[in-house]
This record gives C-alpha cells, sequence and structure tokens, in this order.
C-alpha cells in the first residue's frame, strides 16, 4: 500500500517510534497523520508540525479507540492505515525470584496496552474496512514476541499474544482486502528503552526511531506481514525453532549472566 493520500492514525504518537512513524508517512505524502497519545501536549506538537491531528487516547480504554476512529473519519476521511503502536516497558526485574510475580498488575496492565489495544482497533475498524473493501493495520510489537525478553514475563507474554491476534486478524480478513503488519524492533533509542534495564535486546544494533519508522514504510509499501528492522532476529527466530532445548538453555545463560550483573 502506498500512504500517499491516505489518512493515517497512529496511537503512542508523541514520542518514539510513534513519533518517527508520523513523521514517515507525512514525508510519504499522507493526506492527513492523526497523532493519538495520552500525552495530548506532546501530541499537539507533533501534529503541528506535521500540519496533522491530534486526540487524547488511552488505548488501554475501548472507548478512546472508538474516539479516535469515530472523529478521525468525520472530520478527514476514511482511515486507510491505522497504526496501533502505543506501548509500555513494564514488569522489568532482573532480579526476579517468581516469573509469577506477587501482583497482577504488570499483567493486566500489559494486556491491556499490547493486546486488547489492537483488539479494540479491529473491532472497530474491521467492518469499516470490509465495507470499503479493504484497508491496513500496522501493530508495533516487538521482537519479544517472537523470541523472549528475558527479565519481564509481563512483556513477553503479552507480546506474544499481541502476535497470535495479528496472525489471526491477517488470517480472518485476508479475503476481505485487509492488509495486516506487525513491526518488530530489538533495541530502538527511546525513552521507554533507557527505562528498562539492559539487556540481550540493547548493545545488538539498536536503531533510531528514524530508522525503524523507515523499515516500517517500506515494508508497508511492500504488505509485508513481519517487518523485522533488526534483520539478525530472523536468524535467531531460526535457531529457537530449530532446538527449542538449546535456545531455552542459551536464554537461562542470559538470565544469569542478568541475575548476576544486577546483584552486584
Amino acid at each position: 500500500m502506498q500512504v500517499s493520500g491516505k489518512i493515517v492514525v497512529v496511537t503512542g504518537g508523541a514520542n518514539g517510534i510513534g513519533r518517527a512513524l508520523c513523521e514517515a508517512f507525512r514525508g510519504a505524502g499522507a493526506a492527513k497523520v492523526v497523532v493519538a497519545d495520552r500525552d495530548i501536549t506532546g501530541a499537539r506538537t507533533v501534529a503541528a508540525s506535521l500540519d496533522g491531528a491530534a486526540f487524547k487516547c488511552d488505548v488501554a480504554q475501548e472507548k478512546d479507540v472508538l474516539h479516535v476512529i469515530d472523529e478521525t473519519e468525520r472530520l478527514f476521511g476514511p482511515i486507510a492505515l491505522f497504526c496501533s503502536n502505543a506501548g509500555i516497558g513494564a514488569g522489568f526485574d532482573p532480579l526476579s525470584v517468581n516469573v509469577g510475580g506477587t501482583s497482577d498488575e504488570p499483567f493486566v496492565r500489559s494486556f491491556a496496552i499490547h493486546v486488547m489495544a489492537h483488539v479494540y482497533a479491529a473491532r472497530h475498524l474491521v467492518p469499516r474496512f470490509k465495507a470499503r473493501g479493504g484497508g491496513y493495520f500496522l501493530n508495533t510489537i516487538s521482537a519479544a514476541g517472537l523470541l523472549s525478553q528475558v527479565g519481564s514475563p509481563a512483556y513477553s507474554t503479552t507480546k506474544h499474544a499481541a502476535v497470535g491476534f495479528a496472525e489471526n486478524l491477517a488470517i480472518s480478513h485476508r479475503d476481505d482486502g485487509i492488509k495486516v503488519s506487525i513491526l518488530c524492533p530489538q533495541g530502538v533509542d527511546t525513552d521507554m528503552l533507557r527505562s528498562i534495564p539492559k539487556g540481550p535486546q540493547s548493545g545488538d544494533g539498536d536503531l533510531s526511531p528514524a530508522q525503524v519508522a523507515k523499515d516500517a514504510l517500506e515494508g508497508i509499501e511492500r504488505e509485508t506481514f513481519l517487518i523485522l528492522p533488526h534483520p539478525q532476529v530472523l536468524g535467531y527466530m531460526r535457531k529457537k525453532t530449530e532446538n527449542y532445548d538449546r535456545w531455552i538453555a542459551g536464554m537461562a545463560k542470559i538470565q544469569a549472566k542478568l541475575r548476576e550483573e544486577f546483584g552486584k
């Protein structure tokens, strides 16, 4: 799909990968880029720089996602590309003695943002896309959804779930003309990466948000389901499936090393 002349929505668009996506889509000729974020001040700043529009949105709330969809289409026209990009780094604790944790909160909050936000977007856009003969979802996930995330079972688990939902979305609505891409980078130089403990995602070719957005745009233009800004992730995936037990053992070694470093 070419974004030129299209209406595009980006959640979590006030900073990081989201802001870079907004800039990339505007640069590619999008007719209107809608920036949705809990940080409405940041969203407005980004939108103003792109002649776009901004909405306050907590993607964990279905009513907020629906409001963005309804108002965008009322004011600007049919959404062609919806980028469900918002995410959080939650539940990171390399020294945790039990992955089950002591509270539901990291899992509940992560599931709401990393999974249900995608569900809400599909719930309200799929009928519109079907009626119009097609549409496009870009879901920002993570390489953690394909591999794992040492130090945060909540992040890893919900990112895996996000991949599963996107696969089902693509399979179930392919014949409706609906396209799906998942964006799965490793380390990206954002506030989120800097806020969490260093792990295997750090120092393995950290990319700028602009580079990730460029790769995302190219993937959308090719209508590629799996977009991997870090090409080495494909090799890691192959090693994982070729010998799962060996992969688990290797990840356990990384976990042990992290515990040793953070325990000092």
